[in-house]
């Protein structure tokens, strides 16, 4: 595989780097299947003050990683203010406190206006010349997103300074406030005239229809398109008092002064409160037959999105430029670099497209993004999503009976703590879990009547999964996973995880190795060489007992963040693995979700011959650092094409799968939205008071820490009698002497990636 090792360069040189890159990108746009846009062209990307996820909207840095990480035909937006002598500046609010530090540099000059009949305090650029505002500067306006550039000096910028600075292909000047301007004796329509004879505009959009009309002689041939903005449907358009609702009944007059629109992409795709999809609109065909161009905007990798796209912004996209009914000509992103991989990768890409990349898709409990982990919903999606290896991490009940779930503890992953076995909640100090309700305490007739639970790991971040199957599917046995994956063309394999067999042969007189053993045998897997076989644990103990009588792939899990491995360590795993699964982190460490740098991990344990795979991989923004963009694609892509890692362990199949098929791994060329980021990037554009605060490293793996004595022999186990749906054989005694209440675990990560952070030439 090639290795892209990502560079780090200073703006000046991306702005001046080869064309061929670029030349290649803008050629691959245009093949595939056909556009269904008004042009027949592929949508445009318009970055919404510039890469705004990141850097401070319309700061200098958001501007030029825009331009660099973008489709070569990105256009830059800006939102423009008028000064108090005139000038035009990229802003995005009205109030310039929002997103700049004017309030701490002129402390006493707020002022209150009527904006459009609100009577709205704070500082307005009207009150200050363009010299006055040269030492304020830009910061993060979104309290969500990381606050770490706001030290960083970046001014505020005119539309020519954005022109001459960050060179976009195209410029979209957004109109917010003409009317307001205009009480101030200051002219919209004059700086727009102005600036246009001076820079290329391509686009000019404005909610107003007064100001549209006011500039539509003029802008009636060349170059220049007028886009007509809707606010939301109840909000009233000043010039006509109507609401934008009921002026998207008449699509036919604003074709009289604008040839396209530009909604919120509700308007187009309306979710429910239930924050589903429901049915599309017909806004976009409709404005199409009337000669409109449409153009979505609110797109946002870190907003929140409807449960349909499994957190992923690029299946977002596609919804709104490949549905097979419809597209829409351009989408406004605070995140540029996703639509435009989507654009150019994975927009009329089908599942049986070329794999570019030979990386190893292996679930995490099935598609546990989408359904109950473990369950037959969970691993039929799992399929149908293009997994590569199927997993069941397995538990086994007090009678012996081997089963596919993702924690030892059913409360994790079932309604146990709402069920008649409630009162079986204990504490297990060997397995270090408080009030825990253990499997090997039910037989497994009696864990048929829970019902299976979704895993929410970031539930404290208001982020949950799939509600309306929260509670979906079936939990299986062992035997009946293997029959399954067995029927299932697609599934290479099998990765069966084994964990606590040490304490359950000696404590509970369970022994889950000989049942996998057993199962796997009685599957008739032993006798075929279609399916691979993976047996993965943390014990070396496990892996040591399956080498001794089988020839399966065995993979040691490293379960805990490492910084280092010895040589010695490493000779230590190859005597009982062949591959090995570590964390992101033992990766790429971080810092407060910012990525710090990189480990020699990989590639230490591939120079002994030794497969490595990488988890736990998910969509949700907040599981990503902020150095991958909040996007899944760049994340995956970062580990695969720099760091060369053979597999990724993932709660979504169907996002790695897609990254498989990706057709820009193909190019002669790989454009710099499928390039890799550099670890720790973003890092050197902070000050020193604006950086996370450093963690103790994380430890190096030695010898000691993998050793391990052989697997206990099985206890005989006293005879115990069920005596009804809440009782079962005793288990560890609690700490307390009793039941106690669940404590709840939380996950903090963060999100994307940086404006230097890509191969460029």
């Amino acid at each position: 595989m090639l290795k892209f090792r990502p560079v780090f360069c200073l703006f000046s040189f991306l702005l001046l780097c080869s064309s061929s890159v670029l030349v290649s990108a803008q050629r691959s746009r245009t093949r595939g299947s056909p556009w269904q846009t008004l042009s027949g062209n592929a949508p445009l990307v318009i970055a919404r003050g510039g890469f705004s996820g990141i850097f401070p909207d319309s700061s200098l840095y958001a501007y030029s990683l825009a331009v660099q990480t973008g489709l070569p035909n990105l256009h830059a937006w800006c939102d423009v203010q008028l000064t108090k002598d005139g000038a035009g500046i990229c802003f995005p609010d009205l109030r310039l406190e929002n997103a700049s530090d004017i309030d701490n540099i002129y402390k006493n000059r707020q002022k209150t206006y009527d904006v459009n009949g609100v009577s709205t305090q704070g500082w307005f650029s009207v009150d200050f010349t363009l010299e006055e505002l040269a030492p304020v500067n830009m910061k993060q306006r979104i309290f969500s997103r990381a606050p770490n550039f706001d030290g960083t000096l970046m001014q505020i910028l005119t539309v020519d300074d954005v022109v001459s600075q960050t060179k976009p292909f195209g410029l979209w000047l957004n109109i917010p406030h003409d009317a307001f301007f205009g009480q101030h004796n200051l002219s919209m329509r004059g700086f727009v005239l102005a600036v246009s004879r001076r820079v290329i505009v391509d686009y000019i959009s404005s909610p107003e229809v007064g100001f549209l009309r006011s500039i539509a002689a003029r802008f009636r041939t060349g170059r220049t398109k007028l886009v007509f903005q809707f606010m939301q449907p109840d909000d009233v358009e000043p010039t006509t008092n109507q609401t934008y609702g009921s002026l998207l009944n008449n699509l036919t007059l604003i074709r009289t002064f604008a040839s396209g629109i530009i909604v919120p992409k509700s308007y187009i795709l309306p979710v429910g409160k239930d924050q589903y999809l429901q049915n599309s609109t017909s806004l976009v065909v409709d404005a199409h037959k009337a000669g409109l161009e449409v153009f979505a905007s609110t797109f946002a990798n870190d907003a929140a999105f409807a449960y349909d796209y499994s957190y992923d912004p690029v299946n977002e996209y596609l919804s709104f430029i490949d549905n097979g009914k419809f597209s829409v000509d351009g989408v406004l992103s605070d995140f540029p670099i996703t639509p435009s991989e989507t654009i150019d990768c994975f927009a009329h890409l089908g599942k049986n497209d070329t794999v570019q990349s030979n990386i190893l898709v292996i679930s995490n409990e099935g598609a546990s993004g989408d359904y109950p982990g473990c369950t037959d919903k969970a691993y039929e999606k799992a399929v149908s999503d293009g997994v590569d290896i199927l997993d069941c991490p397995v538990q086994i009940s007090n009678d012996g009976v081997p089963f596919c779930l993702g924690s030892i503890n059913l409360r994790e992953r079932t309604n146990a703590a709402q069920s008649d076995f409630s009162n079986l909640a204990i504490t297990n100090p060997d397995l270090n879990i408080e009030d825990g309700i253990f499997a090997y305490n039910l037989t497994w007739t009696q864990i048929q009547t829970l019902i299976p639970a979704i895993s929410n790991p970031y539930s404290n971040f208001s982020l949950f999964r799939n509600p309306k199957n929260r509670n979906s599917g079936t939990l299986m046995q062992l035997s009946d996973f293997l029959a399954f994956a067995n029927t299932a063309p697609s599934v290479s394999g099998v990765l069966i995880s084994i964990e606590n067999a040490a304490y359950l042969a000696q404590k509970q007189g369970l022994g889950v190795t000989d049942a996998v053993l057993e199962a796997l045998s009685t599957a008739g897997y032993n006798n075929q060489t279609t399916k691979k076989i993976m047996i993965k644990s943390s014990e070396s103990a496990v892996l040591t007992k399956f080498k001794s009588t089988t020839n399966y792939d065995l993979v040691y899990l490293i379960d805990e963040d490492i910084r280092d491995i010895l040589n010695s360590t490493i000779l230590q795993i190859k005597k009982f693995a062949s591959s090995v699964v570590i964390s992101k982190r033992s990766v790429f460490p971080t810092e407060r979700a910012f990525l710090v740098g990189e480990t020699p991990v990989v590639p230490k344990l591939q120079a002994f011959n030794l497969t490595v795979y990488v988890q736990f991989f998910r969509n949700e923004y907040v599981s990503q650092p902020w150095d991958f963009f909040s996007d899944a694609y760049v994340e995956i892509n970062t580990h695969v094409s720099y760091m060369e890692i053979n597999g990724v362990i993932t709660d979504y199949p169907a996002t790695a799968a897609r990254y498989k098929r990706n057709r820009c791994l193909g190019y002669k060329d790989i454009p710099l939205y499928m390039t890799p980021v550099q670890p720790g990037g973003l890092l050197t554009l902070m000050t020193s008071q604006f950086l996370p605060p450093a963690e103790a490293p994380s430890p190096v793996l030695t010898e000691d820490d993998v050793a391990e004595p052989p697997l206990p022999a099985v206890i005989v186990r006293p005879n115990t009698t069920e005596t009804g749906p809440g009782t079962t054989a005793p288990g560890p005694t609690p700490a307390n002497g009793g039941p106690r209440t669940l404590i709840a675990s939380t996950i903090l990560c963060g999100i994307a990636i940086l404006l230097t952070t890509f191969v460029l030439c």
